[in-house]
C-alpha cells in the first residue's frame, strides 16, 4: 500500500467506524501527538476513538502525499457543538504505520464572503509533474510575501484573474484578499508569519503549516492551488496556539 492509501484506510478505521482496534493495526508503539486534543501515544489515540460519541463522522475533501507526508482536508462533525474544518497531518514509518500526528481545527462556517464553503473546489490533485516547481513558487511565496510581507511582488505568485478564495471573510480576487486584510488590521489582527513548519506538495496542491500571530499566536494551515506558475486557489485554517498542551511535543 501507498502511504496515501495507508492514511486513507487508517483514518477510515479510526474516525469512520470509531474502532478503538485499528491503533493495533495502523498506528505506532512511539506514536508522537502535536494536537490539542488528545496526549501523546497511541494509548491515548484508543481512548479518543473509543470516546467519539454517536453522531460522529469525518466528512473527507482531499488527501496530499508527500513522501512519508500525508495531508487530509475535511470536515468533523461531532467533536463539538458545531462542525470543524480540519487540516490532519501524518508522517508514515518505515513499517507503514502512523508514527507522528499534527492538526488544526477551526469552526464551519455557513455564509462567506465568496459565497464558497471552506472545502469546496477541487478535490484529486492534478498536473502532479509540476509538484516540484509548485512546492518551489509556494516557499517562495512564503518566505517574500507571507514571512517578508513584501506585497509588491504579490502579482509574482498570485493570479489577477482567477483567485478564489475559501477563507469565509476574504471575497475572490486580489481585491477581496485586500480588502480582509485591511478589515483585520482594523481589529489588530494583523497577518504576521514568523516559521514556515511544513511544506507538503502533490500536484498542483501545496499545504503550509507555520506559526504566527493574528492578534494572538496562531498556526497557520494554508492550502493553494496552483495553476499556469500562479496560485489560484486557496483554503485556510487559522488556530490559536493553546497556552497548554496534553503532551510536551509542541503545536509544531
Amino acid at each position: 500500500m501507498s502511504n496515501k492509501e495507508i492514511v486513507v484506510q487508517a483514518a477510515g478505521e479510526l474516525f469512520g467506524k470509531k474502532d478503538p482496534g485499528a491503533v493495533d493495526r495502523w498506528v505506532s508503539d512511539d506514536y508522537r501527538q502535536h494536537s490539542s486534543l488528545a496526549a501523546d501515544g497511541p494509548e491515548a489515540l484508543r481512548q479518543l476513538v473509543a470516546g467519539l460519541p454517536e453522531g460522529f463522522r469525518y466528512e473527507g475533501a482531499r488527501v496530499i502525499a508527500d513522501g512519508n507526508l500525508v495531508a487530509l482536508h475535511g470536515v468533523y462533525h461531532g467533536f463539538g457543538p458545531a462542525p470543524l474544518v480540519a487540516f490532519d497531518l501524518f508522517r508514515v514509518d518505515a513499517d507503514g504505520r502512523l508514527a507522528e500526528h499534527w492538526d488544526a481545527l477551526t469552526p464551519v462556517v455557513t455564509v462567506t464572503a465568496s459565497g464558497r464553503t471552506q472545502t469546496d473546489g477541487p478535490s484529486a490533485p492534478g498536473d502532479l509533474d509540476a509538484t516540484e516547481a509548485n512546492r518551489r513558487l509556494v516557499t517562495q511565496f512564503a518566505e517574500r510575501v507571507l514571512k517578508g510581507a513584501d506585497y509588491s511582488v504579490l502579482t509574482d505568485f498570485i493570479s489577477t484573474e482567477t483567485y478564489r478564495q475559501h477563507n469565509p471573510e476574504a471575497a475572490d480576487g486580489l481585491d477581496g484578499f485586500g480588502a480582509a486584510a485591511a478589515q483585520w488590521a482594523e481589529q489588530g489582527k494583523n497577518l504576521v508569519y514568523k516559521t514556515i513548519h511544513q511544506v507538503v506538495a502533490e500536484g498542483d496542491l501545496v499545504l503550509l503549516q507555520s506559526e504566527g500571530e493574528f492578534g494572538v499566536p496562531v498556526a497557520y494551515w494554508d492550502l493553494f492551488r496552483v495553476a499556469d506558475g500562479r496560485i489560484v486557489e486557496h483554503w485556510d485554517v487559522i488556530a490559536p496556539v493553546p497556552a497548554e498542551l496534553p503532551h510536551s511535543n509542541g503545536l509544531f
